[in-house]
């Protein structure tokens, strides 16, 4: 019989015990086998399992000194749906790929099970990562485990809520627009945006395309920084990757390093924001004067984020699916449909506009860190919404242009090439999860992890997950 205490403890505390030999690989995986069995019915998180695959590598690990097996000595982590894993079926979300099993890992795989990470599922995803509702044709819908008629936000929805029930430990994701730090923020867990180059990934239709990045997922933020030092470190096949720094992220994040000032924005300037989800945040960033850290309300200015965004993500649809958009049509969803025909109008004097906007947001960003060691705000606008709607389209009585105009709040951090994450802050009155957005200068990481563990053990909520998936109240 599995031993399900396991999945209860931290990540670092499993690594602690695969490291001196108290469980094996091979104990993690029956624990989570045992766990996914008896919950993900409920939540749909991870809808692909490949735990033959995941013991054979568990053995091999096994067959190794205890001090060669890397970071994560053995402990199972799940991939989202839109990376590749050799020999697993990876959809991307989408009926194009309903059958698609690649050859070859990802770069961001190869790294994880090089540093001790054992793959055992596919974590869902909405269509292409389109969309912060995590639901697609070919899984269906992931619900939310606090109120399974609830939305789990998206891209990284079944991450995040693999998490947060206790049928994973660590978990990785991607961010375009908020794709690590929405979920985490929905599902009471924390998901990092790190500074791009810090994971290193295969390269695919620009080498430096940047607006979408490979970061952890966790449910402290100590098991983050484990993770991150396990996914970090440079790679030749990918040229903008950089180097793991001479003290580990978990050192870093265990600093007990404190920030002199930080900053707090209800909306950053640009976006409306539900008075609950301002008065929770704004409350936990208060916290940090209990440190005696100075806390003053004040953003950068964000004012062009929206027209940015849109065009460069256009331009990011166009590049990477407009050959689908010519050839599978039928099997696409409007959003994605909309995306791409959107990027494909686009014209030289748009990009070039959108471009320089980018590097004014992100210059402004920087100057503002030289008074703030870190911007706090809210990680999303809204808490978790029902499941049956495919976005958010109004709050506080402000209706929104399209689908992800609602995530301006996340993808305005995405444009200023900063470090972010969403750190569980409160609950609403209804006991729904809210997430508060922690962000940093450029390649700032560390600092980060340092101040969001400071506050993580002033708030006290560390230990709300995992938890059994709960139906709706009432």
């Amino acid at each position: 019989m599995a031993d399900q205490g396991l999945i209860r403890e931290s990540a670092c505390a499993v690594v602690d015990k695969l490291k001196s030999g108290k469980v094996t690989p091979l104990d993690c995986l029956d624990a989570l086998e045992a766990r996914i069995a008896a919950v993900d019915g409920k939540v749909n998180a991870l809808p692909t399992l490949c735990f033959d695959r995941a013991r054979g590598h568990a053995k091999a690990l096994m067959q190794k000194p205890a001090a060669e097996r890397g970071v994560l000595a053995g402990l199972p982590v799940p991939i989202k749906d839109l990376t590749d894993v050799a020999g697993v079926l990876t959809t991307q979300g989408s009926p194009i790929f309903k059958d698609r099993i690649p050859e070859r890992s990802d770069l961001v795989v190869e790294h994880l099970e090089a540093n001790g990470g054992v793959i055992y599922a596919k974590s869902n995803t909405p269509e292409f990562g389109a969309g912060a509702n995590t639901f697609n044709e070919v899984f269906g819908a992931t619900r939310n485990p606090w109120d399974t008629s609830r939305s789990a936000a998206g891209s990284s929805g079944g991450a995040a809520v693999a998490l947060a029930t206790g049928m994973a430990w660590l978990a990785h994701g991607s961010d375009m627009g908020g794709s690590l730090r929405n979920p985490a923020s929905f599902c009471g867990i924390v998901g990092l945006r790190p500074s791009f180059g810090r994971v290193a990934h295969t390269p695919a239709v620009a080498i430096d395309r940047n607006l979408a990045i490979q970061g952890p997922m966790a449910r402290n933020v100590a098991d983050l920084a484990l993770l991150l030092d396990a996914m970090s470190g440079e790679h030749a096949a990918d040229p903008i990757s950089l180097p793991s720094p001479a003290t580990s992220f978990l050192a870093a994040a265990r600093s007990g390093r404190k920030p002199v000032r930080v900053a707090y924005s209800p909306d950053l300037g640009i976006t409306p924001v539900d008075p609950e989800v301002a008065a929770v945040t704004r409350k936990a960033a208060q916290r940090f004067a209990e440190l005696g850290v100075i806390v003053e309300e004040a953003h950068p200015d964000f004012s062009e984020a929206h027209e940015c965004f849109h065009v460069l993500r256009a331009l990011d649809f166009a590049m990477s699916k407009a050959e689908l958009l010519r050839t599978k049509r039928d099997l696409l969803k409007p959003e994605v449909i909309w995306n791409i025909e959107e990027g494909l109008k686009l014209t030289v004097a748009q990009i070039a506009r959108a471009e320089a906007q980018r590097v004014a947001i992100t210059a402004r960003a920087v100057k503002f860190f030289e008074t703030y060691d870190l911007l706090l705000a809210p990680a999303t606008i809204v808490p978790p919404f029902p499941v049956e709607n495919r976005y958010v389209a109004e709050c506080a009585g402000q209706k929104f242009d399209n689908y992800v105009q609602w995530l301006g709040i996340v993808y305005a951090i995405t444009l200023a090439c900063c470090p972010a994450l969403s750190l569980p802050c409160g609950f609403t009155e209804t006991g729904l999860p809210i997430g508060l957005q922690m962000i940093a200068a450029p390649r700032a990481d560390a600092k980060l992890l340092a101040g969001a563990k400071l506050l993580e053990d002033v708030l006290g909520v560390a230990s709300s997950t995992p938890i059994d998936p709960r139906a709706p109240k009432g």
